[in-house]
């Protein structure tokens, strides 16, 4: 664990109480830095949430815009979650905020107090706009004392985080839609029929006007690139330089906020082909890991998606670059104890691939109980003691394309593995 993280499991509760009194009365004595800040994209939404940030990002940077994001959970190192100006918050400076909100002396767990550090960070640090992603939820989530955004975003929304969001698709639209506000335009993605009515109601009594995937705008891959049309223009734009039909979704999704704010086309087309966010399909090419299947003539690839909707894309992703390229699949799989392992391995049964079960740090599932998981969805699985160990076995079986995959701690770790891997 990182110092960062050491510090603030230290000083505050683990655990999740979704309630905003804490947070308004920590903001309020340190100022309300969160009515302070530059321009808001507020996003939500159960999955693509912090791909949809990194594009939104990309493009803006793109069009020369100071931004600063906020996003969650971190990989390596605590820093990840809050950028600067494009640069990742340094330890001094991140240390020296933690001082200033411990001296404040007010309850609060750990993600209530690192938002009020991001909001603090990015209160006294000039930029043209900055990006909150949500940390679970919505209405009752830390980041939703921001009162005034400039935009309002959410992304696919599916069941995930049942202890907190509850089993209905509606009920979880809803907690989700409280980042809606009265006047701020609120952009949202392509969502089960349940679910946009719930965002429909949500929107309708506080007077927030919508622009809605396929109703207002959509996007499309074509001919190896990327088409955007709303009601106004039709864009040709280069494809997402993030892998996977799903990206293509969430490309569509920061265009249209990319549109709403005024950015040229040029810079839309230059972020989507620079963008960067690790652990979504990611090609590893450095380290341990990646060295191992290179020595064996193997791809290998990492994702953090960790629920069944996450599983369908990462299904989608195989299946399409399968189709080009036919390789032998493994599936190297670390879940949280708490996740629809059975929702997620139900998705990924038709890929065919060889499945290696593992742990890692923290409330992972057991190796043998994942297993048996994935053999009841039909895939051949073999539990192993780590990553290591399930990439040499699945490597001696002549596997041609590795995917590890299952959990953001898992991912984690693996680019923790080597300092070259880390996320800057």
């Amino acid at each position: 664990m990182d110092p960062i993280s050491e510090r603030l499991r230290a000083r505050h509760p683990q655990r999740i109480d979704l309630s905003l009194d804490r947070m308004r009365t920590l903001c309020a004595a340190l100022g309300d830095p969160q009515d302070r800040l530059p321009p808001v994209v507020h996003v939500a939404g159960t999955n693509g949430k912090g791909s949809t940030v990194a594009f939104i990002r990309a493009i803006a940077e793109a069009a020369g815009l100071t931004v600063h994001a906020y996003t969650s959970p971190h990989l390596v190192r605590f820093n990840e979650r809050i950028r600067l100006g494009g640069r990742l918050i340094g330890d001094e400076a991140l240390n020296a905020i933690l001082d200033r909100i411990d001296a404040v002396g007010a309850q609060a767990t750990v993600f209530e107090s690192t938002t009020a550090a991001a909001f603090l960070a990015m209160s006294e640090t000039p930029a043209d706009l900055a990006i909150v992603e949500v940390g679970l939820g919505g209405s009752l989530d830390a980041t939703n004392v921001i009162d005034r955004p400039l935009l309002s975003v959410i992304t696919p929304i599916d069941l995930d985080h049942a202890e907190f969001l509850g089993t209905s698709l509606a009920g979880v639209a809803g907690e989700k839609a409280g980042i809606l506000k009265p006047g701020a335009r609120g952009l949202i993605a392509r969502q089960p029929e349940a679910a946009m009515a719930a965002i429909e109601a949500t929107a309708a009594a506080r007077q927030t006007p919508l622009t809605v995937m396929g109703v207002d705008f959509d996007a499309w891959a074509e001919r190896g690139g990327m088409a955007y049309q709303d009601q106004e223009r039709f864009l040709d734009l280069p494809g997402p330089a993030l892998v996977g039909p799903h990206q293509i979704a969430n490309a569509g999704l920061a265009v249209a906020v990319a549109l709403e704010l005024d950015l040229p086309e040029t810079a839309i087309a230059e972020g989507l082909q620079t963008v960067r966010w690790p652990a979504r399909m990611q090609r590893l090419t450095a380290g341990p890991y990646a060295a191992a299947a290179k020595a064996a003539d193997a791809e290998l690839w990492l994702d953090g998606g960790h629920n069944p909707h996450a599983g369908v894309a990462l299904a989608a992703a195989l299946a399409e670059r399968q189709a080009r390229a036919p390789r032998p699949l493994a599936l190297i799989v670390g879940m949280l104890a708490n996740k629809d392992a059975g929702g997620f391995f139900e998705a990924l049964r038709t890929t065919g691939a060889a499945v290696f079960t593992v742990p890692f740090d923290g409330a992972a599932a057991e190796p043998e109980a994942l297993a048996a998981v994935a053999r009841g969805h039909g895939l051949g699985t073999q539990p192993s003691d780590s990553v290591e160990q399930a990439l040499a076995h699945a490597l001696r079986l002549g596997a041609g394309r590795v995917v590890i995959c299952g959990s953001l701690y898992l991912a984690g770790e693996v680019l923790g593995a080597a300092r070259e891997t880390w996320p800057d």
